[in-house]
């Protein structure tokens, strides 16, 4: 399977299979009447009246808000990854949707003019829990769906010779038995001579 090398698309790919999951959790949440409110609701009862937030017009702006904080989460898991490493997913993916839901649910909760916020514990427990199969899938599809050189830890300045290959010259030197040049990456190389 191809990866994903740029981190935008990665960020675009990754929201929106993490949103479908809260999309899943939040219809069923609502269907067996644990939440009063669906995530979409919700997230248009920001900008819009309550009347106009539970129509069509409304929903499609929830989707789209949820979209884009979808988004933007992923861009911070793609971020936190990079430093961290794509070993253990679960942990991190329930750490991210909670911290990255926990930041969407509060938006609705503090807007003054919203009148769609839920105010039960169930309806929050229930986006709490949609939250974490945000993070889950979202950390899932990063890891699974992100090119490898993403996630080579950047160089603290450039003036610096790097002490590890990245993963593009550990693949490299696989292929050709290519030596770096760094004579602190190999220390039997003293120096590089040019063979005419």
């Amino acid at each position: 399977m191809k990866k994903i090398k740029d981190r935008n698309t990665l960020a675009i790919v990754a929201g929106l299979i993490g949103l479908t999951g809260i999309m899943f959790v939040d219809g069923v949440s609502r269907g067996a009447n644990i939440s009063k409110r669906s995530y979409r609701e919700a997230s248009a009862g920001m900008f819009v009246s309550k009347k106009e937030a539970s129509n069509l017009r409304g929903q499609i702006l929830g989707v789209i808000m949820n979209s884009a904080v979808s988004i933007i989460g992923a861009k911070y898991i793609i971020s936190d990854m990079s430093k961290n490493g794509r070993d253990k997913i679960i942990p991190k993916g329930i750490l991210a949707g909670i911290s990255i839901g926990a930041i969407a649910t509060v938006l609705p909760n503090i807007a003054p003019k919203n009148k769609v916020k839920p105010k039960d514990a169930a309806s929050n427990l229930s986006y709490v829990f949609s939250n974490m199969v945000y993070g889950l899938l979202t950390t899932f599809a990063v890891a699974k769906l992100g090119h490898d050189s993403l996630f080579d830890a950047p160089p603290l300045n450039d003036y610096l010779k790097p002490t590890e290959k990245t993963s593009e010259q550990i693949k490299e030197s696989n292929r050709n038995n290519i030596q770096p040049v760094y004579s602190d990456v190999n220390p039997n190389l003293e120096e590089t001579k040019y063979i005419m």
